[in-house]
Formats: C-alpha cells, sequence, structure tokens
C-alpha cells in the first residue's frame, strides 16, 4: 500500500489518527507564530527604544551645539561694543582743552 492510498482510506481509525495530527500541527504552528509574533513585536519596542534614546541624545547635542553658536555671538557683539567704546575713549582727548595744565 502507498503512502497516498494509507492517509485517504475510509477507514475510521486511519482518519481519526490523521485528523487529530492535523489538529496537532496546526495548533503547534499556529502557537509558534504566536510566539514569534510577540518576539518580533518585542524586538521591534527594543529597537525602538534605542532609537528613542539615541535621538534624544543627537537632539541634546545639537542644542548645546546652537546654544554655542548663540554664545559665541553674544559675545563676538558684546567684544564689539567694548572695543567701540574702548576707541571713543581712546580718541578724546586725556585733559579737557580749557584745563589749566593744557594753556
Amino acid at each position: 500500500m502507498s503512502l497516498i492510498s494509507k492517509l485517504f482510506t475510509n477507514e475510521p481509525g486511519r482518519k481519526l489518527k490523521l485528523n487529530r495530527a492535523f489538529w496537532w500541527v496546526l495548533g503547534v504552528v499556529l502557537v509558534l507564530q504566536l510566539y514569534f509574533v510577540r518576539e518580533l513585536l518585542a524586538a521591534e519596542l527594543l529597537f525602538g527604544m534605542v532609537f528613542a534614546i539615541l535621538f534624544c541624545i543627537g537632539f541634546a547635542i545639537y542644542m548645546i551645539g546652537r546654544a554655542g553658536e548663540r554664545g559665541f555671538d553674544w559675545a563676538e557683539q558684546a567684544m564689539r561694543r567694548g572695543f567701540v567704546a574702548v576707541q571713543e575713549i581712546s580718541r578724546r582727548p586725556f585733559r579737557h582743552p580749557r584745563s589749566e595744565s593744557a594753556q
């Protein structure tokens, strides 16, 4: 008897065994699929959290860099104002023209 004829027989015992084995295999495949889906969702969640942490670190570094640039711009403007003020002071005569020592 060939394998195919053994599987598709009219004997009730053989059909029952085949039916039970089919449902067991189907149940195992379903449970494994649910397990793997849960594993994949957990892995995606972990990768998402790692990505979010790396994004926050990168964003913090970017914001610190931007604040540093603004600080340098502010310091440059303050330095220019101070330099202009020093030039103004240096252009003035040291003594007033009508003072005693100037005459």
